[in-house]
């Protein structure tokens, strides 16, 4: 089992780890910073280094068992077993992810009761499917986004019992994807302080710390994928 160090800290950039196992095809560490691609967010990329080598990491993948498997570019040459490593992230790819992934989080935010059907995070743009029957705008959701993100809302996450999916079904949005259970804990992502949030709902992946992170978006194109489903297309604005 891998330590998921960015789940209770997002912006570690690097960290010091034992190489479990090592091989031509991944690499897994005893915990690490680097992000396994899952939810529509990419694989985080970076390096490794160690007494006597370093390797690039092109990817990295969710494993068996709960570990994290960090892909080394082709003809990289892995850590040995039991060594010393330290891992540092591709860090501005990283926060370009966090921002997107946080603007995304926004969107939904804007389109209250919209099922989520699909989504794709970028560095530079990403997208989101809805089911939506009546879609704003371009200027409309572009306005929202920004004011939303302009707000500068705090960005949170909290453990819960995952009896509350139970309680709350309505918590989850997206309807390819339902969160694991078996855990008995439930990771939430929370947009905004007091009683009623800007948004919350399970997630695992890694966000900015206030919206005001995010910066200037702007909506690239709504296109329409079926009889209610609509992909809107976002960018980082700078």
């Amino acid at each position: 089992m891998t330590d998921l160090l960015f789940r209770a800290n997002a912006t570690l950039r690097t960290a010091t780890a034992i190489v479990l196992a090592s091989g031509p095809d991944g690499i897994v560490l005893d915990r690490t910073v680097f992000y396994p691609r899952s939810g529509g967010q990419p694989g985080d990329t970076g390096s490794l280094a160690w007494d006597g080598g370093q390797t690039a990491i092109a990817d990295t993948i969710k494993g068996e068992a709960d570990t994290v498997i960090h892909v080394p570019a082709q003809g990289a040459a892995p850590p040995p077993v039991g060594a010393a490593v330290t891992a540092t992230l591709d860090r501005p790819r990283r926060f370009a992810h966090m921002r997107m992934h946080t603007a995304l989080h926004l969107l939904c935010a804007l389109l209250p009761g919209a099922a989520v059907t699909g989504g794709q995070i970028g560095a530079d743009k990403s997208r989101l499917d809805l089911d939506l029957a009546v879609v704003p705008t371009k200027e409309e959701i572009e306005s929202g986004l920004n004011a939303l993100a302009a707000g500068d809302h705090p960005v949170t996450t909290e453990w819960v019992d995952e009896s509350v999916l139970d309680t709350n079904p309505a918590l989850v949005r997206t309807l390819s994807v339902k969160p694991p259970r078996g855990t008995g804990r439930l990771r939430l992502v929370r947009i905004g302080a007091g009683e009623t949030p800007i948004d919350l709902q399970p997630c695992g992946g890694t966000h900015v710390a206030r919206t005001g992170e995010v910066g200037l978006l702007r909506v690239l194109k709504i296109e329409n994928k079926g009889r209610q489903n609509r992909r809107i297309a976002v960018a980082l604005a700078e």
